[in-house]
């Protein structure tokens, strides 16, 4: 009676706060006198320290492997040595920018929070400034750590991949692929918990654990910056390559993927590490965190006996988590026979699912022993639910992903039938698939969402989250392992293997196309729980007396100027990837012309039209193309066009939270979430079902039939959508979200009261000018602009007879279709 009475004269937060303590009651077997700082950062230390023992085994196993010496291929291993080289040249570039971008933004947080520290005008508030620097450095630090270890891993795994299909069974390459994927997943998983678990140890020194998890946002915020620009520089380095290699070598030289003599080839392999390894690794590293402290923060805001325990929970299931994916590791295996494409994917892919699925009722279990150590009350047991209604809903995600990109199924088969007619229907085909896509994912989502707070409010959303990404190890080994197998299969065409191991690492590829798509699809599913999470406590934060009535103007506002961004940011890494694959097409159709055999005067062209009539050419007389230039084309494409995305994503909740003040920002934060998560399902579903009617046309023996290079095309419009833009929107609206929780401090009053409407807008002047100006910078710089970058080139080809372009130009009738 007394709580209810409470309840019903204070606000919903306190009333939920009061539910929490009625529910839990004296039964609570640890109290907050039990919890000291090391109850909460312990288990996540240990949890490293394991992963750590982990990965090094794991890494002297992959040593262990054969390399193209050891089987007498040693060009396997030049491969491989160019692939790495361009990888690292590509991350160095890349992380030469972010360091300048880092250390700047770190000194800005540090000048904020020492003007206006969270822990009031105490004689040590000033160092809340240097606690929120070094938290948002070592965020962004361990981000960057984990995707250059997971590429360089990555990239000693291909080759080995390559010898065990050559050298054993499918079984083999399966699991030395997996085992490289590994290697990444419990990378990132082991960073993510050392970085939170010594953060949080040294930050609370002299500060409450609301306070310290005020400052912890810096850790999100750091991870989150790094994760933005490492998945849409490689996203827009990947397609680029992708794009140019596939429209010049397939479509218009009639070669295969991965023909040497393709000089864009290798810069697609140097891709697909780049890109969906580092990327991929920096965007589920910044959603680990990220969930961890969206719970984190909304439980060190209840009170009562619970409120320790709240804090602790998000922390020790990650623990739980590391233990039982370690164990799902072992069970990985299959045996089935490598027959390319004509593999049956679902039996393949039980090969990864079982070790996903041991992990998962593996951790059902202990988690259910953590809910009992930890609160053994009614309470307790919603918690459970919220977990578990968390773990099942990625899960059916992923699955439903899997039937709308999987070539088994209606939606891709629709795609390739629509090819009899040409790539038009195949584009139009293919964005419908990608619409009617995302609404089992909505569907789930919602149910997700609404019995998580029936069960438990707020935060059980957040801890559903936290559920949904405990098992990330060995989920992101499944993932990272697609593109280890994709450049296995590249270096065995490129240093001609036998068919039998094409068939086997084919095989391998087909599995990939699959585990990248559900792969895709769970980050989403947990981006859009992190980011529902971070709002509610981004709530929380940002003060008291505040009206949150969508109705309202300036709330309806920030919703459509929220809603928005997700499409700028989609169109500004689209037109990147069509500029830098402009360039790399112009690049390969030059060395088509001009690159030649010194001894014999043969062309690179020439040289394509002998090995596709089946011609032998001796080594000494065969064309070498130069991939080391269209490496560098990408690259610096790709670090170039990364400015913009990064700049708006960052800057646009920041001056909309100081000049329209925090109701404003709640509504864009809305909006992006909303927007962002349609676009992604969309973009992500779609790329992926073009891409597999493009294999389902290898399957099938026809992909140099008209049908066949249709799908290239619906596939070429699908790379920047599955890998680029879609992926890339995870992290925006997870980022907007990290960005507004690490400023709702300074968004308040001393009392704790919300600032009001326009009531600082002259500080929201300085990100807003900042933002025009970068702006401005850009377009002068012409990285935003409609200009074709290949104009002068163009201009010179008009000028050539219609005779000479026809033979030295050459262009397919796609092209002159467009």
């Amino acid at each position: 009676a007394q709580v209810s009475k409470l309840a019903a004269s204070r606000d919903s937060s306190t009333a939920s706060c009061l539910h929490i303590m009625a529910s839990v009651g004296a039964n609570v077997p640890l109290k907050s006198a039990d919890f000291e700082v090391w109850m909460w950062t312990v288990p996540p230390l240990a949890a490293s320290a394991l992963c750590l023992i982990f990965v090094v085994f794991l890494k002297l196993k992959l040593k262990r492997q054969l390399i193209g010496k050891d089987i007498n291929v040693a060009k396997l291993d030049v491969l491989a040595a160019q692939v790495k080289s361009g990888s690292r040249a590509f991350l160095k570039e890349e992380y030469k920018f972010l360091s300048i971008f880092v250390t700047v933004l770190g000194l800005v947080l540090a000048a904020l929070y020492v003007v206006n520290p969270v822990s009031g005008k105490t004689e040590d508030a000033w160092d809340d400034g240097l606690r929120i620097a070094a938290a948002f450095i070592v965020g962004a630090s361990l981000s960057a750590i984990a995707g250059w270890l997971g590429m360089m891993v990555a990239t000693d795994g291909n080759v080995r991949t390559a010898v065990a299909c050559t050298k054993g069974s499918l079984n083999d390459g399966l699991k030395v692929a997996f085992t490289a994927g590994s290697v990444m997943g419990f990378t990132v998983v082991g960073l993510g918990l050392f970085g939170l678990g010594a953060m949080l140890w040294l930050v609370k020194l002299g500060r409450t654990i609301q306070q310290t998890m005020q400052l912890m946002a810096g850790f999100g915020f750091g991870a989150s910056s790094i994760a933005l620009f490492a998945r849409v520089a490689g996203g827009i380095y990947t397609k680029a390559a992708d794009v140019g290699a596939d429209l010049v070598g397939k479509v218009e030289a009639g070669i295969d993927e991965d023909d040497p003599h393709n000089p864009a080839v290798i810069a697609d392999n140097v891709g697909d590490n780049v890109g969906d390894v580092a990327g991929m690794g920096a965007d589920l590293f910044e959603s680990y965190v990220g969930s961890i402290i969206a719970a984190a923060t909304i439980g060190s805001n209840e009170l009562g006996p619970a409120g320790p325990a709240l804090v602790a929970l998000p922390f020790w299931l990650s623990t739980l988590g590391v233990i039982c994916s370690m164990c799902g590791y072992f069970a990985v295996s299959t045996k089935q026979e490598g027959k390319g494409w004509d593999v049956k994917l679902g039996a393949l892919m039980w090969a990864l699912e079982k070790g996903m699925y041991l992990a998962a009722l593996l951790f059902v279990g202990l988690s259910a022993l953590l809910i009992w150590i930890l609160f053994d009350s009614e309470y307790g047991w919603k918690l459970y639910g919220c977990i578990l209604l968390g773990l099942f809903a990625g899960a059916a995600i992923g699955k439903v992903t899997e039937y709308f990109t999987s070539f088994d199924f209606g939606p891709v088969i629709s795609i390739k039938d629509r090819a009899f007619t040409g790539p038009a229907t195949v584009v139009i085909q293919g964005l419908g698939v990608g619409m009617i896509s995302t609404v089992p994912p909505t569907v789930i989502l919602i149910a997700a969402i609404l019995g998580c707070n029936a069960l438990a409010g707020s935060y059980g959303v957040a801890i559903a989250a936290v559920g949904m990404l405990a098992t990330l190890g060995i989920t992101l080994a499944t993932d990272a392992y697609g593109p280890v197998a994709d450049n296995a299969g590249g270096l065995a065409e490129m240093a001609g293997l036998g068919a039998e191991v094409r068939a086997k690492t084919d095989s391998l590829d087909a599995l990939g196309n699959t585990t990248a798509a559900t792969g895709k699809g769970f980050a989403i599913g947990s981006a859009v729980l992190t980011s529902l999470s971070l709002l509610v406590a981004f709530k929380a934060q940002v003060g008291t007396g505040l009206d949150f009535d969508v109705s309202d103007s300036v709330l309806l506002s920030g919703l459509l100027f929220g809603a928005m961004l997700p499409y700028l940011f989609s169109a500004l890494t689209m037109i990147s990837v069509g500029k830098a694959a402009a360039e790399i097409i112009d690049e390969v159709r030059r060395q088509f012309r001009e690159v030649k055999n010194e001894a014999t005067g043969r062309t690179l062209k020439e040289a394509i039209e002998m090995a596709s009539r089946g011609e032998n050419i001796p080594e000494a007389e065969d064309v070498v193309p130069d991939s080391d230039r269209c490496v560098q084309i990408s690259t610096r494409s790709s670090v170039r066009e990364m400015i913009a995305p990064g700049v708006y994503a960052i800057f646009a909740p920041i001056f909309v939270g100081f000049t329209l003040g925090p109701r404003c920002l709640m509504g864009l934060l809305a909006g992006a979430i909303a927007s962002g998560a349609m676009l992604a399902i969309m973009m992500s579903n779609a790329g992926g079902a073009w891409d597999n009617s493009k294999k389902l046309c290898e399957k099938l023996k026809i992909k140099k039939t008209e049908q066949g290079k249709a799908c290239v095309v619906g596939d070429t419009v699908g790379d920047p959508f599955k890998d680029t833009s879609g992926p890339a929107l995870n992290i925006l609206i997870k980022l907007m979200s990290m960005v507004s929780l690490t400023i709702a401090p300074l968004l308040k009053d001393e009392s704790g009261v919300g600032n009001s409407d326009w009531e600082n807008w002259g500080f929201g002047m300085i990100p807003l000018g900042l933002t025009m100006v970068v702006t401005a910078v850009l377009a002068f710089k012409r990285i935003l602009t409609w200009k074709d970058p290949l104009a002068s080139t163009h201009e010179q080809l008009s000028s050539i007879s219609p005779s000479q372009d026809q033979k030295e130009v050459p262009r397919s009738k796609f092209v002159v279709e467009i």
